[in-house]
C-alpha cells in the first residue's frame, strides 16, 4: 500500500501531536530510494537526531521471506499453487516481524493512517508497537495517564517502554518504580 498523502503534509500533522516538551527533540523522516523498484525505502523516527526506530521496506521484505520459508519447512509445505494458502503464510511471517519489531516503511504509513484516524483512547490499546510509540509521545497523552502506565508499561516492548521513559523524563514524572 503506498501512502497518497504528501509526506510534507503528513508529518506536519503527525508533529502537530508531539508533546511540547519533546518537540524540537523527536523527528520523524522518510527516506525513499529512487532507484528502488517500489521506490520505497525507509521511515525513521529519532530523538536527539539519534535512530530509535528505522522502518526498512527492503530489510523488512528480506525478512519476511526468511520467515515464511521457514514456516514452509516447520510445516514441509512447499505447494505454491494455492493463493490463500501462500497469503496466510505471508501473513504469519509478517506478524512475527512486527512483534520483533521489524518494519517496513509501508507499516509506518499504515500505522500513520489508523493512528490518525482514532481515538487517542483506541490507540494506547493497540497492539501496534508504532502506534504505541506515537502515542508516548503524544500531547493528548496527559500526565494523569502516563502515571496510571506505570505498572502495565513492563508489559510492551523495550521500545514502547524506552519511549514511555523519554517522555515521562521530559514532563518530570518519575517512571521508575
Amino acid at each position: 500500500m503506498l501512502y497518497h498523502p504528501k509526506w510534507s503534509k503528513v508529518k506536519k500533522r503527525l508533529m502537530s501531536f508531539v508533546c511540547e516538551p519533546l518537540h524540537s527533540r523527536v523527528d520523524f523522516q522518510v527516506i525513499n530510494y529512487r532507484k528502488a523498484h517500489d521506490q520505497l525505502g525507509r521511515a525513521v523516527i529519532t530523538v536527539d537526531k539519534v535512530e530509535m526506530l528505522s522502518m526498512c521496506t527492503i530489510t523488512a521484505e528480506r525478512e519476511e521471506y526468511y520467515r515464511e520459508r521457514d514456516i514452509r519447512i516447520q510445516l514441509d509445505d512447499f505447494s505454491y499453487d494455492d493463493v490463500f494458502n501462500n497469503r496466510a503464510l505471508q501473513e504469519q511471517a509478517h506478524e512475527q516481524l512486527k512483534t520483533e519489531g521489524i518494519y517496513g516503511q509501508y507499516d509506518f504509513f499504515s500505522a500513520l493512517e489508523e493512528y490518525f484516524n482514532s481515538p487517542i483512547e483506541a490507540s494506547l490499546t493497540s497492539n501496534n508497537m508504532i502506534i504505541k510509540i506515537l502515542c508516548m509521545l503524544d500531547r493528548r497523552v496527559g500526565k494523569r495517564t502516563l502515571r496510571k502506565m506505570k505498572e502495565s508499561i513492563s508489559e510492551e516492548t523495550l521500545l514502547v517502554q524506552e519511549f514511555y521513559k523519554l517522555r515521562c523524563d521530559a514532563e518530570n514524572i518519575h517512571s521508575s518504580k
